[in-house]
């Protein structure tokens, strides 16, 4: 059995209060593989680049134990590129620039060797894209989770709205959630997303958490203050690859397991965001990611008696 992830791999320029980059590995899928990695090894990839991308990086990936068989390299073009400038809050950023190029004419594939897989993670990629895959595939993953954005309900929400309605766990920020409920609050927001499909909902508010949501039962996790956040690029693509790749590697899909993952998922966004693109997720060792859960554990631990 195996985890699928759907999504970008591509190249970045970053530009922060803290500092700014030349052209750097990004992209869902990188993210998503990264951090899933560090909690399940059986990971298989589907996206596209260009000639141009990183074979440093590649490698990499194929020593964390991500299968490449699905990833598409397209000889004589080159990889999707986005850059952007972050304001001082890092919560709102500007688009600088978008080349599509390799993906502009991307047509997945899952190879014949991906079928049957248990986990599917639908990273932040075209609607219509992630319709396509899910047409590919001759069993239904025993979960799929979709993560999306603001973007796609502006351009593809019809699509969207189908994709919405064959998946399992939705991920998604609050603007995002408002934006697509049409509901100010929150809670009544998560309801009316549950009604659209997905038996879960996670809604990610960045510096101040994340809420899980099912019809019956809600659950708040914290985020880590940190002293250091130099960019939030990727971090909510860490932050799925963390909680799938949890629930991958405990074969429990629980809402009281979800609730574990949350604070995985959250425990290697934390680390994405101390420096910039993927390098932070790189090297890692065990103790590093316990220690980091540890954090997070303490942080809401507390005794309290009733009176």
């Amino acid at each position: 059995m195996s985890l699928l992830v759907i999504g970008t791999v591509a190249f970045d320029a970053i530009e922060t209060p803290f500092g700014k980059t030349d052209k750097i590995v990004g992209g869902a899928a990188s993210y998503i593989s990264l951090a899933a990695s560090y909690f399940y090894n059986h990971i298989n990839i589907v996206s596209v680049v260009g000639e141009d991308f990183s074979q440093d990086f590649l490698s990499i990936l194929k020593k964390q134990g991500v299968n490449l068989d699905g990833l598409q390299i397209k000889k004589g073009e080159k990889s999707f590129f986005w850059a952007g400038k972050y304001h001082n809050d890092l919560n709102n950023r500007d688009t600088l620039d978008t080349q599509l190029n390799v993906l502009a004419d991307f047509d997945p594939v899952v190879p014949a060797s991906y079928q049957n897989c248990e986990f599917l993670m639908l990273g932040n990629l075209m609607p219509s894209l992630q319709l396509k895959v899910l047409a590919q595939l001759k069993t239904r993953p025993k979960l799929i989770v979709l993560d999306t954005m603001n973007f796609w309900m502006d351009i593809a929400m019809d699509d969207l709205k189908q994709v919405i309605a064959k998946i399992d766990v939705l991920t998604i920020n609050d603007s995002e959630a408002r934006q697509l409920s049409g509901e100010y609050s929150l809670v009544k927001a998560a309801q009316k997303i549950l009604k659209m499909g997905p038996k879960t909902l996670i809604i990610k508010k960045g510096e101040h958490g994340a809420l899980l949501f099912n019809k019956d039962e809600v659950f708040f996790a914290p985020a880590l203050p940190l002293e250091d956040v130099f960019d939030p690029t990727g971090a909510g693509d860490s932050f799925a690859g963390g909680f799938i790749g949890y629930l991958a590697k405990t074969h429990d899909i629980s809402f009281e397991n979800m609730k574990r993952a949350i604070i995985y998922g959250s425990a290697m966004a934390s680390f994405t965001v101390e420096k910039f693109g993927t390098e932070r997720l790189i090297g890692l060792s065990k103790a590093d990611v316990e220690e980091r859960v540890q954090e997070f554990v303490d942080l809401v631990q507390f005794d309290i008696a009733l009176v």
